[in-house]
């Protein structure tokens, strides 16, 4: 299974409504299709730094191997709700991301704006109405649902170890018993002081990530309690 690639963009191409690049990853070439907005930023050469890292969406099928990838671990998961909605298929699911932001998505599901999902290619009433409901019972309780303040708490890949560490942080905040409210709101503050750790010799550390999250948690208990 493929979580995540790292590697130099060889080509991109478009097929349809369908866009692709292709990535050399330690001597293999890897397609894989991609949001519009990545593609038109490659195409237009907005991204100086053609070393790419994405997020992967393996999906395997009897007759091939489909990679989808993107650039913020959100996109993919939501990729992935989309998907496990009965009916809906890898195509229609990059459909809706090509064609609207995930909070805008968020925003049609808490309105059931039916109108404005179903305008997505391929997507009709009786499919709207399902997304609406399912997607809207599955993150009524998550933070994707509360203010938006924190809309860029997952931001684009930095390193790879630093995600790791990022993510194994949550996991260990959570072990301690820090409530996921908490520690999603403090995550985007720790996000926003990786560089400046990482430009301090020997101070990007798990450890130092562990103290610094652990320092917000204790001194700012009274705001996440609000």
């Amino acid at each position: 299974m493929i979580s995540w690639i790292n590697g130099d963009l060889v080509e991109l191409w478009q097929t349809n409504q369908k866009f692709f690049i292709l990535i050399n990853c330690q001597g293999l070439g890897y397609e894989i299709q991609i949001l519009e907005s990545f593609f038109l930023k490659l195409k237009t050469n907005q991204i100086s730094n053609k070393k790419i890292t994405l997020w992967i969406k393996h999906i395997k099928k009897e007759d091939s191997d489909l990679l989808f990838g993107f650039t913020t671990k959100k996109q993919k998961n939501f990729f992935i709700e989309i998907l496990s909605i009965r009916g809906v298929g890898s195509q229609i699911s990059m459909g809706i991301l090509n064609k609207f932001s995930i909070n805008e998505l968020i925003n049609a599901i808490k309105t059931q704006n039916k109108k404005l999902i179903s305008s997505v290619p391929g997507i009709g009433q009786k499919m709207s109405d399902r997304l609406i409901l399912e997607l809207k019972s599955k993150y009524n309780s998550d933070i994707l649902f509360e203010e938006e303040k924190n809309k860029d708490e997952i931001e684009e890949i930095k390193d790879p170890e630093i995600n790791r560490m990022m993510e194994d942080l949550q996991l260990t905040l959570q072990s301690l018993n820090y409530k996921s409210k908490e520690i999603k709101y403090i995550l985007p503050l720790i996000n926003k002081e990786v560089d400046l750790l990482a430009n301090k010799e020997n101070n990007l550390s798990f450890e130092n990530l562990l103290k610094l999250a652990m320092n917000y948690l204790d001194n700012d208990s009274s705001n996440l309690a609000r």
